[in-house]
């Protein structure tokens, strides 16, 4: 039997105020199975960080979409589904202690094989290969994510620079699919990348299915 198909994961730009950005994000939102978004903000003072969540945390609620963010405190604040933190160590220890277990907490950020199985034993709901701001060979993204989905269940995510790469995340067992610019950069639109990478997903199930 065929293994589900992987959800996307969204992940925003770094955003200065949600201004015009909100109706590219409900059109995404709208355009496909998204299972949540992490919202990236720039440096900014923490109450206009928290103006930024406020207007688009609805937008993901109506679609049944978690809205993770980056700080427990924030996430705390803006009534967020979960954080979302970089790396093993003080910053994963506070997120578990503060968000578990009514709250997700996933992590990313991780350089090594003996860093994604500490996450997974600090307690963290899943783990992310790859990211927006990681310099990683898309190669090694797909390997590592193979690699974990064939030994843990503790759910991973793979991070797709590009739209061409999800079919092979999909395809090495990743359970949910994160993807930003690729998304927000489309030239056809963001409903048009969103409802691409749905082809893409059913086409890798699909082939699932087959073999």
């Amino acid at each position: 039997m065929a293994e589900p198909a992987p959800r996307l994961y969204l992940i925003t730009p770094p955003l200065a105020a949600a201004g015009d950005f909100a109706s590219l994000f409900e059109a995404a939102l709208g355009a496909g199975d998204i299972a949540c978004v992490l919202v990236r903000t720039q440096m900014l003072a923490p109450s206009e960080i928290k103006k930024i969540i406020a207007a688009l945390a609805p937008l993901a609620q109506k679609h049944d979409v978690a809205v993770l963010v980056s700080d427990p405190q924030l996430a705390a604040r803006c009534d967020a589904d979960g954080v979302h933190v970089s790396g093993i160590g003080a910053a994963l220890d506070v997120a578990v202690a503060a968000m578990k277990p009514d709250r997700i907490v996933g992590v990313g950020g991780l350089s090594s094989r003996h860093e994604a199985m500490q996450a997974g034993e600090s307690g963290a709901d899943y783990v992310m290969f790859g990211g927006p701001e990681q310099v990683e060979d898309q190669a090694s993204v797909v390997e590592r994510t193979a690699w974990w989905a064939g030994i843990f269940t503790l759910p991973c995510v793979g991070y797709a620079r590009t739209l061409d790469d999800v079919g092979p995340l999909a395809g090495a067992g990743a359970d949910f699919i994160a993807i930003g610019d690729a998304v927000w950069q489309h030239p056809e639109g963001v409903a048009a990348a969103v409802e691409e990478v749905m082809r893409a997903l059913a086409t890798s199930t699909a082939r699932e299915a087959i073999s």
